[in-house]
């Protein structure tokens, strides 16, 4: 399978936030709202993965955008989870950063798909 710097982004933050979420759940025994940013976080590389073996380019589209909303969602539970005191500056700055640098390169990949697919017909 081709280097993907975009899989690869996902699947590093996707560790990032299963280890936000045990540190969350073990020291601050908080569940909800760490369950909530773990399912939406770790939801991104699975859809950019399940896009790379879509049926059409239509499909990969449609899961490369559904993964743009994921992250979108996650960004949400990040900043609540700061706002609640779950989570500190300087950990929440690293992971936003992150989400917003994964929410980039989605936003970018599905209108330059999207122009492609538009000149073809």
């Amino acid at each position: 399978m081709p280097k993907s710097i975009l899989r690869d982004k996902s699947y590093a933050f996707a560790i990032a936030i299963v280890k936000a979420c045990q540190h969350i759940q073990k020291e601050q025994k908080e569940f909800v709202l760490s369950k909530q940013v773990l399912r939406s976080g770790t939801a991104i590389g699975a859809l950019i993965v399940e896009a790379e073996f879509g049926q059409s380019k239509p499909d990969f589209i449609h899961k490369l955008s559904i993964a743009l909303k994921e992250a979108n969602e996650t960004k949400y539970w990040l900043s609540i989870m700061y706002d609640t005191d779950y989570l500190d500056r300087e950990y929440y700055d690293k992971l936003d950063s992150e989400c917003k640098e994964i929410v980039a390169m989605l936003v970018a990949s599905i209108k330059t798909l999207k122009a492609k697919t538009n000149k073809d017909f």
